[in-house]
């Protein structure tokens, strides 16, 4: 098959699963948010103009503003219409249009995942070392400190965090937004279990590689240490750990909206939560959708850079 045409297909898949999770995300979100207990006027007006301004002419004046009287099929059709029109509307308690405000805030959570993409690849060398000496004190002690990090949930881990680095030792501040040492916490939380993850899977990717014909075959032929792994080790290793990397997109993407609450960062996850309490509806559908379709988007580079790493993959199919 060709590589154009092969490409072709990979894009148009790409493309229908966007199609689909635009649909089903917008879909769930109307659902979820009507299906919510209370009146969604005096939330959005509490949200809109306070507490203690809120009032009930203030929620009916939202009410026929938004047209929350209107049956929820008649809203759910709109809601979708806006969506094929690629207009995610505007906030219902900022007024704003969704598309600039989550053009800021997907900024910042670009920037946080990056840091935290970037830290946790320092999993993967000692994965590697510790493949290549399967089953001493470094692969035992790397499979012990993985396993720790991974059973703690993101939050108790950021507490932790944030305990020992902002309280106890003063080092770093403990939340908010400003500095670039706003960022360490928040992205070394979700780093640690990225990392973890990376390091196991890159080890036994490494242990596997080691018992393969061809690398005995190399090993026969005189290689050793750091050239036989050059050769011959990483970049058949790097097939399943950078596979494993569109898995751990999904662990970044919950991970961001957990830690960017605890922290008090000011990205597209803590945007979520806020308006998920004001029953902001637009503000949660532009949210989450931008989150389903970053993962589509980043599965589509996961499937080019293994593509790259073994082309082989393309014949295949």
């Amino acid at each position: 098959m060709q590589r154009s045409s092969l490409w072709g297909k990979v894009l148009l898949g790409r493309a229908v699963q966007a199609l689909l999770v635009s649909l089903l995300v917008g879909s769930l979100c109307f659902a979820l948010m009507h299906s919510l207990p209370g009146d969604p006027a005096m939330r959005i007006a509490a949200g809109r103009y306070g507490p203690d301004a809120m009032s009930l002419q203030a929620a009916e004046a939202v009410r026929q503003e938004l047209g929350l009287e209107q049956p929820l099929l008649q809203q759910y059709g709109r809601a979708l219409w806006q969506l094929a029109q690629f207009d995610l509307g505007h906030s219902l308690v900022t007024g704003r249009p969704i598309a600039e405000e989550l053009r800021v805030q997907l900024g910042h959570s670009l920037w946080l995942a990056l840091a935290s993409l970037l830290l946790s690849l320092l999993g993967i060398p000692l994965g590697i070392v510790a493949g290549a000496r399967a089953g001493g004190w470094l692969d035992r002690g790397s499979q012990a400190l993985a396993i720790g990090v991974r059973a703690l949930p993101p939050f108790v881990l950021g507490l932790l965090l944030m305990w020992l680095f902002s309280i106890q030792l003063g080092w770093l501040p403990p939340a908010g937004f400003g500095s670039w040492l706003h960022l360490l916490l928040p992205s070394l939380t979700l780093a640690l279990g990225l990392a973890a993850l990376s390091c196991r899977v890159s080890r036994d990717a490494m242990a596997e590689v080691q018992q393969s014909a061809y690398f005995t075959f190399a090993r026969h032929k005189g290689l050793r240490g750091l050239t036989l792994i050059q050769r011959h080790g990483l970049r058949n290793a790097a097939i399943p750990v950078v596979a494993y990397l569109g898995v751990q997109a999904v662990y970044l993407i919950e991970g961001v909206v957990v830690v960017e609450s605890i922290f008090a960062y000011p990205g597209i996850g803590h945007a979520m939560v806020h308006a998920i309490i004001a029953r902001d509806v637009p503000m949660v559908q532009g949210t989450v959708l931008t989150l389903g379709l970053l993962f589509v988007l980043i599965n589509l580079l996961i499937d080019a850079a293994c593509r790259w790493i073994d082309p082989r993959q393309g014949g295949q199919r």
